[in-house]
C-alpha cells in the first residue's frame, strides 16, 4: 500500500500504532534535515555530495585526516548547535505514551535523546564524541574543535557550506594544517562514529535486534535503508512477519517489502499522529502548523561563545 495524502497516511499510521504498540522506530537522516542538518542522499536514494571518507582512508593517510579535520572546522558547528525539530518531538511524546518503544537512529547528532527520548540506540555512535584509536579513552568533540582552531587560525577565514554529519565543502590546500592527538597517548583521534567501511558493533545491532524482536513491528522514519546496516531490520521484521512502516519521502530499498508506504512529510504526519492518539477529540488543533522555530541556527565555526 502507497499512501501520500497526509492525512491518510496519519490515520494509517495510528491505526498501525494502536494495533502494534508499541513499535520500533528506525530513524535516518530525513528526521534531522529539519533541524539544518543536510542529508547524504536525495529522495531517490542518490549521493548528493561525495561518498563519505571511508574507516581505512582516515586510518591510514595523514593527509586525509587533515582535510577531514580541516572541513570539520566549518561543518561540525552546525551539527553540535542544531536543536530538535517537531518530528523529534513528536516521536519522544509518542514513545512516552506508549506506542513506540525502542529507537534506533542512525542518526549521530544526539537529537532525539535530547527532545527527550530515552531507550535510543545509536547505531551508527555519536559525533558529538571523539575516540582514541590506540588507548580507546573517550573526550568531547568540543574540545578537539577548539585545538584544531587554536592550531589552525586561518583555516577558519575560509568560506565554506555545510555538508551531512558535520563535513563541509571545502577543497584548498589542507598540507599545512595541524591535527590535534590524543592528550594521554598521541594516538588519532577519531569521532565515535561507523564510518562508511565499518562494522556497526555487534553487540549493538543484537541489541537492537532484540528489541525489534520484543516489539509490534518496524516504522522506518525518514530513512531509505540504502545502507544494509539499517536495511536488515527490514528484512527481519518482514521474516518474523512484523508489519513493516516506511515514512519517508521518495524512493526506498524496503518499497517492495513494505507492509504501508506512506510517502508525505515527516513533520506534518507524525504531528497530525500525535493529534489523533494524544489529544481529546475536543481538543484537536487541526492541520499542524509546519512552521518550526526551533530549527537549526546559524552556525558558527567558534561553538565555545
Amino acid at each position: 500500500m502507497h499512501i501520500t495524502n497526509i492525512n491518510q497516511c496519519a490515520a494509517t499510521l495510528s491505526q498501525y500504532l494502536q494495533a502494534h504498540r508499541p513499535l520500533t522506530v528506525l530513524a535516518g537522516a530525513g528526521l534531522s534535515t529539519a533541524s539544518g542538518i543536510p542529508s547524504y542522499r536525495d529522495e531517490n536514494g542518490n549521493w548528493q555530495q561525495s561518498p563519505p571518507v571511508q574507516h581505512q582512508q582516515f586510518m591510514q593517510h595523514h593527509h586525509v585526516r587533515q582535510r577531514y579535520w580541516a572541513r570539520s572546522l566549518h561543518g561540525w558547528p552546525n551539527l553540535y548547535q542544531a536543536q530538535p525539530n517537531l518530528a523529534h518531538k513528536a516521536i519522544q511524546q509518542l514513545q512516552q505514551a506508549g506506542y513506540i518503544g525502542t529507537i534506533i537512529t542512525q542518526n549521530v547528532d544526539g537529537l532525539q535523546q535530547r527532545a527527550g527520548s530515552d531507550r535510543v540506540i545509536n547505531l551508527h555512535g555519536d559525533a558529538n564524541q571523539m575516540r582514541c584509536m590506540q588507548c580507546g579513552q573517550l573526550t568531547p568533540r568540543l574540545d578537539m574543535h577548539q585545538r584544531s582552531l587554536q592550531l589552525n587560525p586561518t583555516f577558519a577565514d575560509h568560506e565554506a557550506s555545510v555538508l551531512a554529519d558535520g563535513d563541509a565543502n571545502l577543497e584548498v590546500d589542507f598540507s599545512q594544517f595541524q591535527v590535534p592527538a590524543c592528550r594521554s597517548c598521541d594516538g588519532i583521534l577519531k569521532p565515535d562514529v561507523v564510518y562508511f567501511g565499518d562494522n556497526v558493533p555487534r553487540d549493538r545491532v543484537e541489541q537492537a535486534q532484540q528489541a525489534l524482536a520484543h516489539s509490534g513491528g518496524l516504522l522506518v522514519i525518514g530513512s531509505s535503508l540504502m545502507v544494509f546496516s539499517g536495511y536488515r531490520f527490514a528484512r527481519q521484521a518482514v521474516q518474523a512477519q512484523q508489519p513493516l512502516i516506511l515514512l519517508n519521502r521518495g524512493k526506498n530499498r524496503a518499497d517492495d517489502i513494505a507492509t504501508v508506504k506512506l510517502d508525505s512529510d515527516l513533520s506534518a504526519t507524525l504531528l497530525s499522529t500525535v493529534e489523533r492518539l494524544l489529544r481529546p477529540p475536543g481538543e484537536r488543533l487541526g492541520e499542524p502548523e509546519l512552521t518550526n522555530s526551533e530549527g537549526s541556527t546559524a552556525a558558527h565555526k567558534n561553538v565555545a561563545s
